[in-house]
């Protein structure tokens, strides 16, 4: 058996890269490289047209006649059974049989029988949509499509397939009715359901194609079914005639689209279903395997289709209450194996008369043996065929067989709900209650047992029909629990129902069903209160293990519904849940208050209502957890930039770019700064003149990177560096007054107006890129390159230092970029993502966010009426920082608070973030605890002014150890290693205008510090 299927593979192969050139199959039009079907194989090999030629030649009319039937027997070898196998062989030369279920034993011994008898071997089909499983009852039983439909690899569907077909092969099996293409598009189907890959044309399709292309990779001829499409109907074919009155719009939209699919991707075989399409067929009432419009015309003419074309069983009552004569009406539509005719003799004679009448000519009976003939030759079926019934079992039930099914049960699991993600159960949970709900097969123990291993979960049952009192008193022995975890294991819900509604308002309630999805979608109401459900499917050993894992990150969840579940979820939903999940964190396991920590979200308002900025973001960490990420308020007030209308300004989401300004000092520059010192390539005490020559032989040379961290340089606060820019000649007056006048009409802040009607140096700023005009100011500002070095660095050497004193800087850290860069040799920005942001996976942190994401996704900063003259969205509002191009060390950076928070623990964690390592703890210890002698600074870091509480930029109950910084367009963000807490606030206080101080006046940033700090506790 083995050497028969490995020459029948060879020559297969060998074949599909022949030039078929007559001979060769027609293709669709939409799609000329269809794939090689198993018969096209063998179409032009002069060995497979001699062997045709030869059976041909000796076959008499009814011999050629039975050929094109199948007949069904029971696979049990008995007297009746080998008595009826004579008769089908001797009597109606039958060319195909399907079994009809039964063991592997009892199969191989009746076509052993039957191939015996024969002079062509037999075409041994069977009803294989799940693997044989489906048919016999000693073979392993494969998910059902509804659940197949669930997989996102469909790679895994073709290796299904493929298994599907080695299992057949042993059993002698050459022709599978699979798959099945069908649309699961109408709850009420009573016939398909969970027998379609689910009600998506396109995954129902992606699936048909995978499954199919295994089958046919491993010899076995795919037989796509119920042509049209038997998906949106409410009647069951076996018993009545179902009808499709939808029009062919609709069908090629849904019903036909898998159908076409498969067709293109070169499926062997169509099966006909017994469907009323008026739309499509001569007349209404008349099935479609009996309509030559459908079977002929639609199917082979239209869609091209040359394979084998089978009906569906033709004693189904859906087709025999039409027709007398179901099988020469079939032969008369166009099919070619009429699949279990009803009333065998009298069907059979029928068809031979008909032919003697010139009713159905011989030439077509000629045409379709020849068709069934090739591909029994290129199935191997031109020799005689025995199935080797000692070790049959072990060699179709092998253990490479029975990790498929685990494999296809594991990817199948899917997660819903789950907002917010209490799912992977976090570590800090420790009362955990596994709440059994039935037990129709395998107990839930293995599950229990593999929680087991990462917490000790007290195991209840739900008894069925409790009483309103007892109800009461389940749920509030539950209420203590962290979680807990229903495991639904019937499908005999009624009982259940009532008390699972009485526990429904819980959302860190798991449910975990291990019943298929239609029975779990009766739970509706309790699934409505509940944190996730998760859908096993099945309740076999390996997947309770699974999902397990499953719940604590410790295996992978990536299924998607294949069909939808009522209204609560619709086709699509799903999560992924992997190692590298993170759960949300629950205030209240992590012993915070949370209704303490809801008047986070009155303070965030306060200073919305009260014109301190048009909205923010806040995100608070704690243990590593986010506990709080909520976005506030509009981008502006008034709607002005794009994407809004006036008067309906966009509201803030958590995935908006904020300006974060002196915030960059250490979400960028001192990362780079801290990088260098871990890899010894920089000391503290070096002098900044080492590393920037230009520095040398000024006041400036001994300036040492340790006085520029604390800003104890004596360099001043800042530098106007864009007044070199301006021409003064080109103004009247001053550029810039104390009050305003007819020429200072501009206001700057509290106490300055400007002059806008100046001009720049000409040649120095273009309105376009160009070689010499290479950094970007603002939209249509273009400065010369050479301002970004040769300005300042005559302007910081010409800088008068003042006293060695504490004295805040944007200077100090422009020098510190500089250093960075020199020492890399590449810009700021290029040096930060490569070490930190990329690795980090932070999308949303960048210099120049205009070269990387949308303007719409950036939060408006400012509107400059003076300098730039523009709204600055996406530019940086920072002068000095915006007149190096936008990347500079003071300023410049762009975030979310999420990234920024991912920052700050990276720190807190000693320099490791998701397990790679950024930096040596010594080394986030040195520059995180270290404290100026002369002022509450740290190397780079802001800290709480403890001994001026009026002065700090903290609130009154941070511990002094605190970390962070301050940024002037409204941002902060600070780290707690005592506490483990980060807390990061963004916003765009100076939106329209810079003089806005109202955030600092209404302390937002510091009160919503502060009642954190009350709502855990310190």
């Amino acid at each position: 058996m083995k050497k028969l299927i490995l020459f029948v593979f060879s020559l297969t192969f060998f074949c599909w890269n022949l030039n078929l050139e007559a001979g060769q199959r027609l293709m669709p039009v939409e799609e000329k490289q269809q794939k090689p079907m198993i018969g096209s194989s063998v179409i032009g090999n002069e060995a497979c047209r001699q062997w045709v030629d030869e059976q041909m030649a000796h076959m008499s009319l009814e011999e050629r006649i039975g050929q094109l039937m199948v007949y069904k027997l029971t696979p049990v070898l008995d007297k009746k059974n080998r008595d009826l196998v004579s008769r089908l062989v001797k009597t109606y030369h039958i060319g195909g049989l399907l079994f009809s279920g039964g063991y592997l034993q009892g199969q191989a011994a009746v076509t052993n029988l039957a191939q015996e008898q024969t002079k062509i071997p037999l075409m041994v089909t069977c009803d294989g949509e799940w693997g044989l499983g489906m048919r016999m009852k000693d073979a392993i039983s494969y998910p059902r499509n509804r659940i197949l439909g669930c997989i996102q690899n469909d790679s895994l569907i073709y290796e299904f397939g493929l298994e599907s077909a080695r299992q057949m092969r042993e059993l002698g099996i050459t022709v599978n009715f699979a798959p099945v293409a069908d649309v699961d598009n109408n709850p009420n189907n009573p016939v398909i359901n969970v027998r379609s890959f689910g009600e998506s044309p396109s995954n129902v399709a992606a699936k048909v194609v995978a499954y199919m292309r295994g089958l046919q990779d491993g010899g076995v001829v795919a037989v796509a079914k119920h042509f049209p499409g038997h998906g949106d109907t409410d009647v069951d074919s076996h018993k009545a005639l179902p009808t499709l009155p939808f029009d062919r719009a609709r069908m090629d939209s849904i019903e036909l689209y898998p159908f076409m699919q498969a067709i293109r991707e070169g499926v062997d075989g169509i099966m006909v279903g017994h469907l009323d399409v008026p739309n499509l067929s001569e007349r209404s009432g008349l099935p479609s395997s009996l309509s030559h419009n459908i079977v002929t015309d639609l199917l082979q003419g239209e869609l091209q289709f040359d394979g084998l074309i089978f009906t569906d069983a033709l004693e189904m009552k859906g087709v025999a209450s039409a027709a007398r004569t179901t099988c020469l009406q079939a032969l008369l539509a166009g099919n070619d194996l009429l699949l279990v005719p009803g009333a065998l003799r009298d069907e059979f004679r029928e068809v031979v008369q008909a032919v003697k009448k010139g009713v159905l000519s011989e030439e077509e009976i000629n045409r379709r043996c020849r068709k069934v003939l090739t591909y029994k030759y290129a199935l191997g079926l031109n020799k005689k065929q025995h199935i080797q019934i000692s070790g049959l079992s072990e060699r179709i039930n092998t253990p490479k067989a029975q990790d498929l099914l685990t494999r296809l049960n594991c990817e199948a699991v899917t997660v819903l709900g789950n907002t917010p993600a209490i799912l992977p159960i976090d570590t800090v949970v420790e009362k955990v209650a596994v709440l059994t709900v039935g037990n129709d097969g395998q107990p839930v123990t293995p599950f229990v047992e593999q929680l087991k291993t990462y917490v000790t979960p007290d195991v209840l049952t739900l008894q069925p029909s409790l009483s309103v009192q007892q109800q009461k008193n389940l749920a509030d022995k539950l209420s203590a629990y962290q979680r807990v975890i229903v495991c639904v294991n019937t499908r005999s819900l009624d009982a259940y129902l009532q008390s699972l509604n009485a526990l429904a308002d819980k959302s860190t309630t798991v449910y975990v069903s291990f019943v298929p999805a239609k029975e779990t979608g009766q739970l509706t109401t309790a699934l409505n209160g509940a944190g996730a459900l998760v859908l096993a499917h099945t309740a076999d050993k390996e997947v309770q293990t699974h999902v397990a894992q499953l719940l604590y990150g410790k295996t992978i969840a990536n299924g998607r519904l294949s069909t939808s579940m009522g209204d609560l979820y619709v086709v699509g939903s799903g999560q992924y849940i992997g190692p590298e999940s993170e759960p949300e964190a629950i205030p209240e396991e992590y012993n915070i208050d949370p209704a303490l920590l809801a008047q986070v979200d009155a303070i965030a308002q306060e200073g919305i209502d009260n014109k301190a900025y048009p909205g923010c973001q806040i995100v608070v960490l704690k243990n590593g957890r986010e506990i709080y990420n909520k976005a506030f308020g509009t981008r502006t007030w008034n709607g002005e930039e794009e994407g809004s209308t006036a008067g309906d300004p966009r509201k803030v989401s958590p995935t908006d770019l904020y300006d974060l300004a002196s915030l960059t000092k250490t979400t960028a520059t001192l990362l780079a700064v801290m990088k260098l010192y871990d890899e010894q390539k920089i000391n503290l005490s070096d002098p900044i003149s080492q590393y920037l020559p230009y520095l040398k032989g000024t006041d400036k040379q001994h300036i040492s990177i340790r006085t520029l961290l604390f800003h104890e340089s004596g360099l001043p606060s800042g530098i106007s560096f864009y007044r070199e820019a301006i021409d003064d000649k080109s103004y009247p007056g001053k550029l810039l007054n104390a009050k305003r006048d007819r020429y200072h009409t501009v206001q700057l802040d509290g106490k300055t107006w400007g002059n806008a009607n100046f001009k720049f140096l000409d040649g120095l700023m273009a309105t376009s890129e160009d070689e010499r005009h290479t950094l970007q100011v603002a939209e249509g500002m273009w400065l010369d390159k050479n301002f970004r070095t040769e300005v300042y660095q005559r302007k910081i050497v010409e800088a008068k230092l003042l006293s060695r004193t504490y004295r805040y800087s944007d200077i100090s850290f422009i020098l510190l970029q500089q250093m960075v860069e020199a020492l890399t040799g590449t810009t700021l920005d290029v040096y930060l993502d490569k070490e930190f942001y990329a690795p980090m996976g932070l999308k949303r942190t960048m210099y120049l966010p205009l070269k990387r994401v949308a303007k719409e996704e950036i939060v408006p900063t400012s509107k400059d009426d003076f300098l730039r003259k523009q709204l600055l969205q996406g530019y940086v509002h920072d002068e000095s920082a915006a007149f190096q191009g936008g990347i500079s060390g003071n300023a410049g950076l762009f975030s979310t608070a999420s990234d920024v928070a991912q920052v700050y623990q990276m720190l807190l964690d000693g320099g490791e973030y998701k397990g790679k390592r950024y930096f040596s703890k010594s080394t986030v210890d040195l520059f995180t605890k270290t404290v100026s002698s002369k002022s509450h600074r740290g190397l780079g870091f802001d800290r709480p002014n403890v001994n001026n509480l009026d002065k700090s930029n903290c609130g009154e109950k941070t511990p002094a150890a605190v970390f962070g910084h301050t940024g002037f367009t409204g941002t902060c963000a600070w780290a707690d290693a005592e506490n483990d807490m980060v807390y990061v606030f963004l916003c765009n206080r100076v939106y329209p205008n810079k003089w806005n101080s109202k955030l600092s006046a209404l302390n937002i940033r510091t009160r919503i510090q502060d009642t954190l700090y009350e709502a855990i506790g310190k």
